[in-house]
Formats: structure tokens, sequence, C-alpha cells
């Protein structure tokens, strides 16, 4: 992996995971609320989980292979 390509990945992962925060903040506040839509509830929790494998797909990429 070039090191442009390593650069762009941490670029990514640094947006998803600013994404993902931003969402549990929404999730948590609409929750507490008590006047959520669940549909829009279920909507956020699914992309958020969505972002969640995207984040782990971009750490392992990002991890060397170590065989052991």
């Amino acid at each position: 992996m070039g090191t442009g390509d390593r650069e762009a990945l941490l670029a990514r992962l640094n947006e998803l995971r600013i994404e993902h925060r931003d969402l549990d903040t929404v999730i948590a506040r609409l929750t507490a609320s008590g006047q959520a839509d669940q549909i829009h509830l279920a909507r956020l929790k699914k992309r958020k989980l969505k972002l969640k494998d995207e984040i782990a797909w971009i750490e392992n990429r990002l991890i060397p292979d170590i065989i052991a």
C-alpha cells in the first residue's frame, strides 16, 4: 500500500469516525426526547452500524498482516 493510499484511508477513517460519533449523539438525543419516530431512529441506527463496519474494514486494511 502506497503512502498516498494510506493517507487517503486515514482521512476517510477520520471522516467515518466523526459521522459515527455524530449519529451516536443524534440517536441519544432523539431517544431521550421520547418523541422519536421509530422508523427514522431505526434508519439512523442502521447507518451507524454500516459506518462501524466500514471503519472496521479500513482499520483492517491499515494494520499490516502478521503471519505467526
